[in-house]
């Protein structure tokens, strides 16, 4: 860190991951239980609070497992309901939260569920689902009760686990050698032009947490056209820029990159509910000044919200784009996609 304001909280930091690390030494000794299952759980998550780049992710095992019967589990973070849910025509952002919302949208192959105790929700999608051959969890790295198969952990480039403090000096939820229980690392959002020497330099600080020989990887976004959710207008080059993620910046460098010029970030917190308000005062920006010929640029996560029923009317009088993202490895792509498939060919009947 550059600073330190860390300072003061470091005792309540170390109260904290005390407390985290006898929790999980409990799991490890089998004090407290851990359920494994029959067919492979791919749990994606990390050890920091803040957007990592799950997602993404997630999508790209997706893309990867289609030929499979597959579903995703999440908790469903901030969604307007409890309990065990799975997707359907009559599903929404609300009800499902953002990121399962956004998946249901965009997987029609893919059962969709939410549930808090993740043990219960995988009991229930194959009671549901006698075909399902591979279940995805989302955010699952601190939920021990279940015992994933294959353990992904993402870490941003911008702000690594090994460089961070446990919370509430830094933004760990446990302490670094958490990172003992990944089968493999991902390191994301990293520059596309990321050289080889450094690299390795990030492969030896993340290896010093890790089982000796886990494999790391290193990612990064590779973002599309806009795509229109909103009226029917030109693509301007002078955006709103409108978020509700936890981090805007690899985006805004990206709009920068492009020639795009940023008249205004509209920036909300993560997982941010939408309002009829919020969509009044766009709509009352554009009407001033120097704002006339704005495009309003979104992110996918924020579109499935802006497009939910109560919203769509006044999203569509709108000129609302967003800007899809998907995850682009730099070199071994195809040995990460190698070992997630060998993985669950290990569970195929003999």
């Amino acid at each position: 860190m550059h600073n330190y304001l860390h300072i003061p909280l470091w005792p309540f930091s170390q109260l904290y991951g005390g407390i985290m690390r006898l929790r999980n030494l409990g799991y490890d000794k089998g004090i407290l239980a851990s359920q494994s299952f029959r067919l492979p759980v791919i749990a994606v998550g990390n050890l920091a609070v803040g957007g990592t780049g799950k997602t993404p992710h997630v999508e790209y095992l997706l893309r990867l497992l289609h030929t499979y019967k597959l579903a995703t589990l999440s908790r469903g973070y901030k969604r307007h309901s409890k309990g065990f849910i799975l997707a359907d025509a009559s599903s929404s952002a609300a009800l499902l939260g953002d990121e399962p919302f956004q998946y249901f949208l965009d997987f029609k192959d893919v059962a969709v569920a939410v549930c808090e105790d993740r043990v219960k929700g995988i009991e229930l999608l194959q009671e549901r689902l006698p075909e399902l051959e591979i279940v995805v969890l989302d955010d699952a790295m601190q939920h021990r009760p279940v015992q994933p198969s294959l353990n992904i952990l993402i870490t941003d480039f911008n702000r690594p686990f090994y460089k961070d403090y446990v919370l509430p000096a830094g933004r760990l939820r446990e302490p670094r050698n958490g990172a003992k229980r990944a089968d493999a690392i991902i390191v994301s959002k990293c520059p596309a032009d990321l050289k080889a020497q450094e690299m390795a330099q990030i492969k030896e600080q993340v290896l010093q947490y890790t089982l000796a020989g886990t494999p790391v990887f290193f990612s990064s976004f590779s973002y599309g056209s806009p795509v229109a959710i909103g009226k029917t207008a030109p693509l301007s080059k002078n955006v709103i820029l409108l978020t509700g993620i936890a981090n805007a910046a690899p985006l805004k460098a990206y709009l920068a990159s492009q020639g795009y010029a940023l008249l205004k970030h509209l920036a909300y917190p993560d997982h941010h509910h939408y309002t009829a308000e919020n969509l009044q005062e766009i709509s009352q920006l554009l009407a001033q000044p120097g704002f006339s010929d704005a495009t309003i640029l979104t992110t996918r996560k924020d579109a499935v919200k802006l497009t939910d029923a109560g919203l769509k009317p006044l999203t569509a009088a709108l000129p609302i784009f967003f800007v899809p993202i998907e995850v682009q490895f730099i070199a071994d792509g195809d040995r990460f996609g190698d070992i997630v498939l060998q993985h669950v060919k290990t569970f195929a009947p003999a």
